[in-house]
């Protein structure tokens, strides 16, 4: 699928930890950029964040006010669009009241750019979806997860992995079934990690923050996979121009599960003194039982100590050429700005 400079990507979500990085990504390769907020309230700060990042906007990048709960705003934000970058989602401080509050919203919202897309004859959409609809809800294996495998929503799931699950198979469903020509590929994120521009970051970033609490002496034995901002961002753009990415998933990882401890341990190394209260050792699942027993907060990671999900990113890799940063990379550099922030424990005890 050739592109040129006139052509317009709707990044949708902009203000958000991701959408600002596809944004920027979008905008360093010559794109025209269009992207929606809840309130151009947010403009000022997203060109902030674009400045931070090295990128100047300018008159290259436009804004429109619209909402993934109502109708209004998604026809003008699409018109003229040859792609769409669908990044925005609903992301839950907590546990809903009933899994629908959040199924629903996560669902109708995406259907809604999607019919929008349809109907301004866009070319391409691409569907941020996650991990959590690839790798849950099934017996952690030593095979890896890819984008073959889907979470099975008939399993005792948290509402959010599965209103992402249930998201994408409506997308799936809706261009299958109703698409007319528009192409669509979904991108599956890991824990997003990288640079911090400001206070607003993805929800993963809270475990480097965690890291330097003080609360634990050691880490718990927790893994997970790692992918940085702007990896996934580019993945983002290869995956809405690559001829070979339409209706495909990609799963965007830096590589296999990491532990908690592996990622203490990279912090510890790159960040030396500043990070002196990192723990440097790994806990006994024991001990985390026993501590969850006096802090509740801690009863949310007891079903998942020790248990490994591996990921391949080998068809991001070899279908679309994507070569991301190592997880430890990732990982410290993350902290490093949260430091020069100002976010971190230990910067605000300096």
């Amino acid at each position: 699928m050739s592109s040129t400079a006139a052509d317009i990507v709707l990044v949708t979500g902009g203000s958000g930890f991701l959408g600002g990085r596809v944004i920027a990504q979008a905008l360093t390769e010559g794109y025209q950029v269009r992207t929606t907020v809840r309130s151009l309230d947010k403009e000022a700060q997203v060109r902030g964040d674009l400045e931070a990042m090295g990128v100047d906007a300018g008159e290259k990048l436009t804004f429109v006010e619209a909402d993934l709960t109502r109708d209004d705003g998604w026809a003008r934000a699409v018109a003229g669009c040859r792609y769409v970058l669908h990044t925005a989602s609903p992301f839950p401080g907590r546990e809903p009241d009933h899994e629908d509050d959040l199924i629903i919203p996560a669902r109708e919202g995406t259907l809604r750019v999607l019919r929008a897309a349809r109907d301004a004859g866009v070319a391409r959409t691409v569907v941020t979806s996650s991990f959590a609809a690839v790798g849950y809800g099934r017996p952690a294996t030593e095979r890896a997860f890819t984008e073959d495998d889907w979470t099975d929503t008939d399993s005792d799931i948290p509402a959010y992995i599965k209103s992402k699950t249930l998201a994408e198979r409506a997308a799936w469903d809706f261009v299958e079934q109703e698409g007319n020509a528009m192409e669509l590929a979904v991108v599956n994120p890991v824990g997003i990690f990288g640079p911090v521009i400001g206070a607003d970051h993805s929800s993963s970033i809270n475990m480097i923050t965690g890291l330097f609490s003080g609360g634990l002496p050691g880490t718990p034995r927790l893994y997970f996979a790692v992918v940085d901002v702007r990896d996934a961002a580019e993945l983002h753009l290869r995956a809405m121009t690559a001829p070979e990415a339409a209706g495909e998933r990609f799963i965007a990882a830096a590589g296999d599960a990491v532990s908690l401890h592996q990622i203490a341990l990279a912090v510890r190394e790159r960040l030396g003194d500043a990070a002196s209260q990192v723990p440097a050792v790994e806990l006994p699942d024991e001990v985390i039982r026993q501590a969850a027993e006096a802090n509740p907060a801690l009863k949310g990671m007891l079903p998942n100590l020790g248990k490994i999900r591996h990921v391949s990113n080998d068809k991001a890799r070899t279908l679309l050429g994507w070569s991301p940063r190592s997880s430890d990379d990732s990982v410290a550099t993350t902290a490093e700005s949260l430091l020069r922030l100002g976010l971190l424990p230990t910067a605000n005890n300096q």
